[in-house]
């Protein structure tokens, strides 16, 4: 059998809440369609949720004449999600949040979206200020899906 040439998607979104569940739905049928199971499909959405929240609202400031775009790049081996806006890009280190402290309000109940991404898919990358301007890179691999059935 003849393996499968890569393949793109790619979604240009309005820097609106909820259009994060846009970017979720294509990221979730695609994996579907490559085998992925559901738990690391669930991940996956997750984690594609949280960088398309991250670009809406620190990158483009809710700025909606701004757009995210999303490219899925799928081959036979995983699938890769670039998640783009026009922002600085990240710029603070990712560190485990104090999960004590924020179940007793002693700290924000929010700024949990990078570590989930990181602890979530198999590779993250943020780039900033690149040409098209700067993104977070998901990857997930099909083969460490299969390795934990």
């Amino acid at each position: 059998m003849m393996a499968q040439p890569k393949a793109t998607v790619e979604l240009k979104l309005p820097s609106r809440l909820g259009f994060e569940k846009v970017a979720m739905g294509t990221a979730s049928h695609v994996a579907k369609l490559m085998g992925f199971s559901d738990p690391r499909i669930e991940d996956l959405k997750t984690a594609v949720s949280e960088a398309c929240l991250n670009a809406i609202e620190h990158g483009n400031k809710l700025q909606e004449s701004l757009s995210v775009v999303v490219i899925l790049t799928l081959d036979a081996a995983m699938l890769e999600v670039k998640v783009i806006d026009k922002g600085k890009g990240v710029t603070k280190k990712v560190t485990a949040p104090d999960m004590e402290k924020k179940l007793h309000g002693e700290e924000a109940s929010r700024g949990l979206g990078l570590f989930l991404i990181e602890n979530l898919v198999d590779e993250v990358e943020y780039v900033s200020e690149s040409v098209e301007g700067s993104y977070t890179r998901l990857v997930i691999h099909l083969e460490k899906d299969r390795e934990v059935k």
